[in-house]
């Protein structure tokens, strides 16, 4: 991948990836150890809805007026809006700032993953007819590795939050991704692969992004979500039931750890499947791997089975992602990744919340259930319609293509 972009561009955009990782946690961590306990729910909740909520149209500013000024001026807002969030959490303001705040941080998010793959989907971009063999295997490796950097920054994000908060202060792991985000995203938004925006064309450029194709890759994400968020309530319950909350991100961390593996893994040797064959192998091994956590009761069989899911992960999200970049067009791209990252993380905040009701009032098994049974979902989903002749290539054969700014550091382009 280096050979494409250059050697800085994966580090800078796994740094500037960290702060999307560590906000959650931190947030957490902070309001806990500050016992604002009563605003602990409300403000997670606000950070979480913002970014779904902005994800989407920060995407959709990215591909019309370019990377660099979008994400340059995200970055900076949201460190400001940290900022105003922990200076609002250390001098006990009301909740409702509080929470106001949060909303602003996530709204704020530059929602570097999402850009990230845009912008390796235009530098493995064609040149021309004959190159687009080569070009599909290069975008099928370069959306494999940024999966792995994904699912290796948020194994990092959150240890590193823990760490910073235990050893300096509540607000530590906030602060530090205030200050990742506005040096690394800045870095991000300045690098030299930053592709240049496309004007809107025409009032059915929308009608194009909502094709029934990308509204079913939005279902899958939305499935994958809940499974992550009913999975991540019954960890968090278990861990409750055995007197060890603490040990919770120790045993979720192992599906990140498995699931980078296999995204690094598939960016070697690639997968010989058909895109849409790997995803419903993918997401049909994924709802086998959830069955074993109903019989979990312990830390080292939670820790077990989360790290098996995990070997289906990679693989699920390296075909929805790479299956969107055929079916959205070329100049939306950015937006369509966000609203497919919007789809993770709205369906994560969803089961998450009705997970850890069940588990409150019917044990930790009742989460898992949830799980599973949006595993099956996501199996119905993927057999019925994810297919090639339903995801039949969608991109406007006249539709501009997204420059980059400038050539790319010892790149092919």
């Amino acid at each position: 991948m280096t050979q494409i972009a250059g050697p800085a561009l994966p580090v800078i955009s796994f740094a500037a990836r960290l702060p999307a990782a560590i906000c959650p946690i931190g947030t957490l961590l902070m309001l806990t150890e500050l016992d604002s306990i009563g605003t602990v729910g409300i403000a997670a909740g606000m950070l979480w809805t913002g970014q779904a909520v902005g994800g989407p149209f920060l995407g959709r500013y990215a591909d019309r007026r370019g990377h660099r000024p979008v994400i340059l001026a995200a970055s900076l807002a949201n460190a400001a809006a940290i900022a105003l969030f922990v200076v609002s959490a250390l001098t006990a303001m009301p909740f409702i700032v509080q929470a106001a705040f949060a909303g602003v941080v996530g709204l704020t998010v530059p929602q570097i993953g999402p850009l990230s793959r845009t912008r390796w989907i235009v530098l493995t971009e064609p040149v021309d007819t004959e190159d687009t063999t080569i070009a599909r295997e290069l975008t099928r490796r370069a959306l494999a590795f940024d999966t792995a950097v994904d699912e290796v920054s948020f194994m990092a994000g959150p240890a590193l939050a823990g760490v910073v908060v235990v050893l300096i202060a509540p607000a530590a792991g906030l602060i530090l991704a205030g200050v990742l985000i506005a040096a690394f995203g800045t870095l991000f938004a300045l690098h030299p692969t930053a592709p240049q925006g496309t004007p809107a064309r025409t009032p059915s450029s929308r009608a194009k992004l909502l094709h029934p194709a990308l509204m079913t890759l939005f279902a899958m994400a939305l499935l994958q979500g809940m499974i992550w968020g009913s999975a991540n309530a019954g960890t968090s319950a278990l861990s409750d039931h055995l007197g060890d909350t603490g040990m919770a991100g120790f045993v979720w961390g192992a599906m990140a750890v498995t699931s980078s593996l296999a995204g690094l893994l598939i960016t070697m040797r690639p997968i010989a499947l058909e895109l849409t064959l790997q995803l419903r192998i993918a997401i049909a091994a994924q709802a086998v791997l959830l069955l074993p956590l109903l019989l979990v009761g312990s830390f080292p069989g939670a820790t077990a089975a989360i790290a098996g899911i995990g070997l289906a992960v990679a693989p699920h999200l390296i075909a929805l992602f790479t299956l969107a970049e055929s079916v959205a067009p070329l100049e939306r791209m950015g937006e369509a990744m966000a609203l497919l990252g919007s789809g993770l993380i709205v369906g994560q905040g969803m089961s998450a919340l009705a997970a850890g009701q069940l588990a409150q009032h019917a044990g930790y098994h009742s989460a898992f259930l949830l799980a599973c049974a949006s595993g099956a979902g996501a199996v119905f989903v993927a057999l019925a319609l994810v297919r090639p002749k339903i995801m039949d290539r969608y991109r406007a054969a006249d539709a501009p293509a997204i420059e980059a700014a400038e050539p790319a550091p010892n790149g092919t382009r």
